[in-house]
């Protein structure tokens, strides 16, 4: 466990000194750079386990500092992005736990970037204090609203509550996206109102998938991942197994669900 915590706090501190050094190089390559870098850190965090995962959409260096110190201390995996561009690109790799996000950003601002994340609690950390922006924000699909300045303790508070509300959902039992819902506590699945019957290995392939609605599932994640509960799928039976499995879905719905992503892995299919 010591190794493990020792193994994290290099990487975040190599991520930390890296991101500083290419924000001041520039190039047309920074941006790229950045999201490869907070990429090998998360999934160092992944490798070994660690506790809830937060992403830091804010341009603000100070600020972003900050909430990295605090958040860092209070055993969370922190990624940074400083842009709501970068943060998309982000986002096609990794799924976090938990999104603060600034409003004021270059490029993409939070606005525009809200309404593309799915199925992960964003907190808008902004210094806007008109009602009807927290009002539309919140509306508009943003978990909480916090304003700068804020009080750390608040903060965490509402990280917490957001977290647990999170895993309360998950304890529930249904996993959904578009028509396809999986209640985990039965192992039914449906594509609207058409009951799949799946094997035991496309179930878990599925309920991965469902779980990482944004995210590329890579090959070896796959079987890493689903290793325990079908010790009968290798990387060689991986893709007949996503094969039926993607025609299962096929027949049920009209739809192909399941987009391969080539020399990478899989991950759902959105319109």
């Amino acid at each position: 466990m010591q190794k493990s915590a020792e193994r994290i706090q290099v990487a975040l501190v190599f991520r930390k000194v890296y991101n500083k050094a290419v924000m001041r190089s520039g190039g047309v390559n920074k941006k790229e750079k950045l999201v490869r870098i907070n990429a090998i850190v998360w999934k160092v965090s992944e490798e070994i386990a660690m506790e809830k995962k937060i992403l830091i959409i804010d341009d603000d260096l100070h600020i972003g500092n900050v909430l990295e110190e605090f958040l860092t201390k209070e055993g969370y995996c922190v990624l940074r992005a400083y842009s709501g561009t970068e943060a998309l690109l982000l986002l096609k790799h990794t799924t976090p736990d938990l999104i603060l996000l600034d409003l004021m950003l270059p490029g993409l601002n939070g606005e525009e970037i809200l309404p593309q994340i799915h199925g992960i609690p964003v907190i808008v950390v902004s210094a806007k204090v008109d009602v009807d922006s927290k009002v539309n924000l919140l509306l508009g699909g943003a978990a909480d609203y916090v304003t700068k300045p804020f009080h750390t303790k608040e903060l965490l508070a509402r990280i917490a509550i957001q977290l647990r509300n999170a895993g309360t959902s998950d304890a529930a039992g249904l996993l959904s996206f578009e028509e396809i819902t999986m209640n985990t506590d039965t192992h039914n699945v449906m594509t609207g109102d058409t009951d799949i019957k799946l094997t035991r290995t496309e179930y878990a392939i599925l309920k991965l998938l469902l779980q990482n609605p944004t995210q590329v599932i890579t090959k070896s994640m796959l079987l890493d991942r689903i290793s325990e509960d079908t010790p009968d799928c290798t990387e060689s039976s991986l893709k007949m197994h996503v094969s039926n499995l993607r025609k299962k879905l096929r027949e049920g719905s009209g739809k192909d669900y399941i987009e391969a992503v080539w020399g990478i892995g899989f991950k759902l299919r959105t319109e």
